[in-house]
C-alpha cells in the first residue's frame, strides 16, 4: 500500500511526492486513531468467537458525556451517569486486583486464605478507592471537567455498558449479534437524551467553554507526531502484551477456539467474556474523547458505521470471525491499510462513493484469502510458470 501509494501520489510544485511526506503520513496516523482503539477492543471480542455492533453508539455517547463534562458546570444528565459508574469501575477492579493478590500469596505459602475476610478487605479497599475517585470527580464539577478526570470518567461509562453486554449475553444465554445490535440502538438512544434534543451537537473551544489543557490532545509531540495517535500506539502496545504474553490472552484464543473445552479446562468462560465486552466498551467511550477533541464537538450520531470500520479492520489485519485465531498487532495493519487507502484515494481525487466500493472489494478479498479460498487459484498459477 506505501509502495502504491508513493506511486499514484501527486506532486508538489517542488516536485516533493505528497503522499510519503512527514506530514501526510502523521495526518493518516490521527485519522486512524480512533477507528484503530475501537479496533483493538474488537479484536479482543473477536478472538472469543464474538461480535460488538454497539462500539460506534459507545463512542458516540463517549463523546456526548465528555462535551458536557468539559462544557457544562453543575451536576447534569453526564456527571450524574459518570461520576457513579467511574466509582463503581474502580471499586471493581480494586476488589478483583486484591482478592487476585491475596490468593496467589496463599498459594505461595501453601496455605488458603480465609475467604470471609479476603473479601472483606477487598470490599473496604474497593469502597475506599470508588470514595476518593467519586470525590474528587464531585469536586470538579461546579468549574467542569479537566483533561485528566474526562480521561477516567468517560471510559468508565463505556467500561459499565460493556460490561452490561457481557452480563446479558453470559447470564441471559443470547447470540452476541442480537445483544450488541440492542446496545447499538440503545446507546445511540441514550446519547440523544443525555445530549438533549435541543442541543444535540455540543461544540468544545478549548479557552473558552472548556479547559485550555484539552488542547493537549490535539497537539503534535516533537512537531509532527499526533497525541491522538501516541495514544492508540500505547492502547495496541498495552493490549499487545496482554494478549500475547499473559494467562488473560491464551484465555480469550481457547475460549475462541473451543468455548466448551475451555470450560472443562477450568476457565471461568462467563468472567473472561464480560471482562473483554467492558474492555470494548472502554476503548470505545475513550476513542470517543479523542473524537471531541479533533473535532471540537460531541454528538449522537457521530459513530454511526465506526463498528462496520472497526470489524473490516481486523478481518483485514488476519483475525478469524470464527475466533481463537488472530493478532493485535495484525490489527493494526489493517487499520493502516484503510488509512492509507482513504488517503491515497482522496490524494487522487477519488470520489467518496468509489472509496467504498473499493474498501467493500478489499474486505471481500482479505477474507477469500484468510480462509485460503485462493489457493488452488495460486496452485495453478505457480504448476503453469513451472511448464513453462
Amino acid at each position: 500500500m506505501l509502495a502504491f501509494g508513493a506511486l499514484t501520489s501527486p506532486l508538489t510544485s517542488k516536485g516533493n511526492n505528497i503522499f510519503m511526506s512527514i506530514g501526510n503520513l502523521t495526518d493518516v496516523l490521527r485519522q486512524v486513531s480512533v477507528t484503530g482503539i475501537i479496533a483493538v477492543g474488537m479484536t479482543m471480542v473477536i478472538f472469543i468467537a464474538g461480535i460488538d455492533l454497539s462500539v460506534g453508539s459507545l463512542m458516540a455517547l463517549g463523546t456526548v458525556i465528555c462535551a458536557m463534562l468539559l462544557t457544562q458546570s453543575g451536576w447534569t444528565a453526564a456527571s450524574t451517569f459518570a461520576v457513579p459508574a467511574s466509582g463503581l469501575v474502580l471499586g471493581f477492579c480494586v476488589f478483583a486486583l486484591v482478592i487476585f493478590i491475596i490468593k496467589n500469596r496463599a498459594k505461595t505459602k501453601l496455605a488458603e486464605a480465609p475467604k470471609s475476610q479476603s473479601k472483606w478487605l477487598a470490599g473496604a479497599l474497593a469502597t475506599a478507592a470508588a470514595m476518593v475517585l467519586m470525590i474528587w470527580l464531585a469536586s470538579q464539577i461546579d468549574s467542569k471537567f479537566g483533561v485528566l478526570a474526562v480521561l477516567v470518567a468517560v471510559p468508565c461509562v463505556g467500561a459499565i455498558m460493556g460490561a452490561m453486554n457481557g452480563a446479558i449475553i453470559v447470564y441471559g444465554r443470547l447470540q452476541p449479534f442480537i445483544v450488541t445490535l440492542a446496545m447499538m440502538v440503545g446507546a445511540l438512544g441514550l446519547a440523544r437524551v443525555v445530549a438533549g434534543q435541543d442541543t444535540a451537537v455540543h461544540p468544545v473551544y478549548t479557552g473558552s467553554n472548556a479547559t485550555e489543557t484539552f488542547e493537549v490532545l490535539r497537539m503534535l509531540l516533537w512537531g509532527f507526531l499526533p497525541v491522538p495517535g501516541v495514544i492508540f500506539l500505547i492502547v495496541l502496545l498495552v493490549f499487545f502484551m496482554l494478549t500475547r504474553f499473559t494467562t488473560f490472552g491464551s484465555y480469550l484464543l481457547a475460549i475462541g477456539g473451543n468455548e466448551e473445552a475451555a470450560r472443562l479446562a477450568g476457565i471461568d468462560v462467563g468472567r473472561i467474556k464480560i471482562t473483554t465486552y467492558a474492555i470494548a466498551g472502554a476503548l470505545s467511550a475513550l476513542a470517543g474523547v479523542l473524537y471531541v477533541a479533533q473535532f471540537r464537538q460531541g454528538k449522537p450520531d457521530a459513530g454511526i458505521g465506526l463498528e462496520l470500520d472497526a470489524i473490516a479492520a481486523v478481518v483485514i489485519g488476519g483475525t478469524s470471525l470464527m475466533g481463537g485465531r488472530g493478532a493485535i498487532l495484525g490489527t493494526l495493519v489493517g487499520v493502516l491499510i484503510f488509512g492509507f487507502l482513504s488517503n491515497i484515494l482522496q490524494l487522487n481525487n477519488i470520489d467518496s462513493n468509489t472509496q467504498l466500493i473499493l474498501k467493500g472489494i478489499i474486505i471481500v478479498a482479505a477474507v477469500l484469502l484468510q480462509e485460503g479460498r485462493f489457493d488452488g487459484t495460486f496452485a495453478w498459477l505457480k504448476y503453469k510458470m513451472n511448464k513453462r
